[in-house]
Formats: structure tokens, C-alpha cells, sequence
């Protein structure tokens, strides 16, 4: 699916959703699913070429996701894991600066997760199914170093349960994705990082960073 096609829907993120990361924050860690979301027009290829992002606004921190995406079976009366048609790796780049503000002052968060380019996507690889996407770990290089690496069967909610939440809340179709939340290790970009997303041994994604 290329970005710019109109099967991209709404942009589900579910925030502090593994124990370690929401605790290197210093977050409570929730006893319900944490859902925001990104505007479509977040959405950037993973593709080799250079993200600009906004350095000007402070830290801008990485966080790599499994990114689930609906199918067109999805809302047709089939089973909702039934639905995912595909997956990915993405990052859910936050202003941490911002966001800081923004939670002291108790306003939404957008203004730190829905910028231009803050949802950066990897490859569309076939869903494998929940058995396997529990037996796989996903990684972050940076610079050539491990900088995350995580595995979906530490979630403290999984897919079937977000995938129920979000459903029931606020509903679910073809071509919405979900970043179902990222493990610890993450941190302030630097100006022409290079960044590797890796699915076991399989990259699914590389770009490269201009803070501006």
C-alpha cells in the first residue's frame, strides 16, 4: 500500500503499552488500553531517503512500533484478528519537550505526536498470524547499534484485546492502522542518524534524519 493511498484510514497509537518503557519515563503504567491518535498526513515512507523533522521544537525521541493494518474484510462480520491483512515496523516520533508541556498543562497530545512526518512506515509484509508475531522480535539500529529491540509477547495488552478496545470506543475499518507501542530504549534523535527497522532478520525499513 503506498502512503499517499486512500485505504489509509485513522492512525491508532497505543501509548505505554510495554512495563520497562512506560517506567524509563517515569509513567504509571495503565490498567487500560492508552489510545491516541496520529493524522494521515504523519504518515512518511520508510524507505532510504531522509526524514526532515521539526529540531526546532526541542528533543525529538524514537520509538519503534509494530504497526498492524486492517483489511477490506474488516467490519464485514469476520472474526477482527481475521481482519489484519498486513504489518509492519514504524516510529512514533514525539516531541518529548512538548509532550512534557503539554501533560503538566493536561492538554492533548498532537501537537507532540501528530506533526509531518511523525509516523514514519516500513515495508507491508503479509500479517503472520498471532502465534508467530508472538515468537518474533523486532529492532532499532541506530548508527549501526542496537538502540530497542522488543518482542510483541511482552505487551501488556495484546492484539486481540487492543483490537476489541479500539473497536468498541471508537471503530475500526479498512485501512486504519495501529501502532501497538513501543519497548524501552528510546531517545533524542540527532541530526543525520541513520535508522534500521528489522523484523527478526528481515529490514523492513531505513531512513536517515535531518533535524531542521
Amino acid at each position: 500500500m503506498k502512503l499517499t493511498d486512500e485505504r489509509i484510514g485513522n492512525i491508532y497509537c497505543i501509548g505505554r503499552n510495554y512495563r520497562l518503557h512506560a517506567l524509563e519515563l517515569g509513567n504509571e503504567v495503565p490498567d487500560e488500553p492508552m489510545v491516541f491518535t496520529k493524522p494521515t498526513h504523519s504518515a512518511a515512507a520508510m524507505d532510504g531517503g531522509v526524514i526532515q523533522l521539526p529540531g526546532g521544537a526541542g528533543e525529538v525521541h524514537f520509538e519503534l512500533e509494530v504497526v498492524l493494518r486492517m483489511g477490506e474484510a474488516c467490519g464485514s462480520g469476520i472474526p477482527l484478528l481475521q481482519s489484519i491483512d498486513a504489518l509492519t515496523l514504524g516510529l512514533d516520533l514525539t516531541l518529548r519537550d512538548v509532550q512534557s508541556r503539554l501533560k503538566t498543562k493536561g492538554h492533548p497530545w498532537l501537537p507532540a505526536k501528530g506533526f509531518k512526518g511523525s509516523a514514519p512506515l516500513g515495508q507491508w509484509i503479509p500479517f503472520p498470524g498471532l502465534e508467530t508475531l508472538q515468537t518474533r522480535h523486532f529492532t532499532l539500529l541506530r548508527n549501526d547499534e542496537v538502540a530497542q529491540r522488543g518482542c510483541p509477547s511482552d505487551m501488556l495488552f495484546g492484539v486481540q484485546e487492543l483490537l476489541t478496545y479500539i473497536d468498541g470506543h471508537f471503530g475500526l475499518g479498512p485501512g486504519d492502522l495501529i501502532f501497538t507501542g513501543t519497548p524501552a530504549g528510546v531517545a533524542a534523535l540527532k541530526d543525520g542518524d541513520r535508522l534500521e527497522a528489522f523484523w527478526g532478520q528481515d529490514r523492513l525499513g531505513h531512513c536517515s534524519v535531518r533535524l531542521v
